[in-house]
């Protein structure tokens, strides 16, 4: 009597070689789609999605583990003051989570001097790399705890990254220049600035950037026209009251993000003057805020959810290829931004005195 046979091997199970003819492109382009790596192109990547689905082809998770690409923990510490930016940056990173196949792991370290703390927290999760969005992206004490536990970084946002992470961000100088070139070129020559927490260095570059358009344009730069902020809606009433108060108020305010833009708007508006007939109001990141306040603002679209997006994905490959620092990989992945106009910017015209409220 002859013995069983075990279970034949199905001939028809698809492989990824079918899903690589079937869709036109290689093995290596199938496997990029798969782990949801960014250097894929949108038609390439939905031939590819529409290959697996027409032949139900089905990932080899064991493969997958032994590769690596199944048990990594990544973490996010946050503590932006602006919701609107930290939603997005959330989007991003949770999408390129699920396509990379990991574990995202949040958490909020409060703003208390608790940054020791919140790392000890965080890493007791067993977390094999971290990504940092602004401001922790700048927070020396959370970067030298990291890098004193051989933990990978991807700092996101900051013009000074340690040499030893990885960072992504747009140039931010130059895109605060471009906006203040603009507002030049709709004739105002009194422009305010309300700048950013004084702790970040995106801050000080929008503002190097106002400033050198300000000077190429021979517009004056004096100290009267820039009221501090913090990024905060908060911060931004009080910016905007002191600009508008002044004895020579200007007919544009550039504000370094959309939270302290909205606010400046609120400020026009129970001031009594028309955006953008009386005052002209910018802002920069182009937040769902931009387009949920009248009148919608004119901004800086920073590609926040591409940048989390990015930030993720470095993470994950310098973390699979067994990389404990970015020293073979580029120090900057610069993302671009995008100036876009809306209702909230117009040539200057003669203003009205302000009117009292009531």
């Amino acid at each position: 009597m002859k013995e069983p046979r075990g279970p034949r091997r199905q001939r028809n199970v698809p492989t990824i070689s079918d899903v690589a003819a079937q869709a036109g492109v290689s093995p290596m382009t199938v496997s990029r789609v798969i782990n949801g790596e960014s250097n894929v192109r949108d038609d390439t990547r939905l031939r590819v999605e529409e290959a697996i689905a027409a032949l139900n082809y089905a990932p080899n998770v064991a493969a997958r583990t032994l590769a690596g690409g199944d048990d990594i923990r990544i973490g996010l510490l946050h503590s932006n003051p602006s919701f609107a930016y930290l939603s997005e940056f959330l989007v991003g990173s949770l999408d390129q989570a699920s396509r990379s196949n990991v574990h995202l792991v949040v958490e909020k370290c409060d703003d208390d001097g608790g940054e020791a703390a919140a790392v000890d927290h965080l890493l007791r999760g067993r977390i094999d790399g971290v990504v940092l969005p602004p401001p922790l992206s700048d927070s020396l004490p959370i970067l030298s705890a990291l890098e004193a536990r051989g933990i990978p970084v991807v700092a996101v946002a900051t013009g000074r990254a340690p040499d030893w992470a990885l960072s992504v961000s747009i140039d931010d100088r130059q895109a605060a220049y471009d906006m203040t070139r603009h507002l030049i070129q709709l004739g105002h020559v009194r422009i305010g600035f309300i700048t950013g927490n004084p702790n970040q260095t995106t801050s000080a570059e929008r503002l190097e950037g106002y400033r050198a358009a300000l000077k190429d344009a021979g517009l004056t730069t004096g100290s009267e026209l820039v009221a501090e902020g913090m990024f905060t809606y908060r911060s931004g009433l009080d910016a905007a009251d002191l600009l508008l108060d002044s004895a020579d108020p200007p007919t544009a305010i550039f504000a370094a993000n959309d939270d302290m833009a909205a606010a400046t708007v609120a400020i026009a508006h129970r001031k009594g003057l028309d955006v953008p007939g009386d005052l002209t109001v910018c802002g920069f990141d182009d937040t769902a805020l931009a387009t949920t306040i009248w009148p919608e603002l004119t901004t800086i679209r920073q590609p926040v959810i591409e940048m989390s997006r990015r930030a993720v994905e470095l993470l994950v490959r310098t973390i699979r290829n067994g990389k404990a620092s970015a020293a073979d990989q580029p120090a900057h992945v610069l993302a671009d931004y995008e100036l876009i106009r809306r209702q909230s910017d117009a040539a200057p015209r003669r203003r009205p005195a302000a009117r009292k409220p009531g």
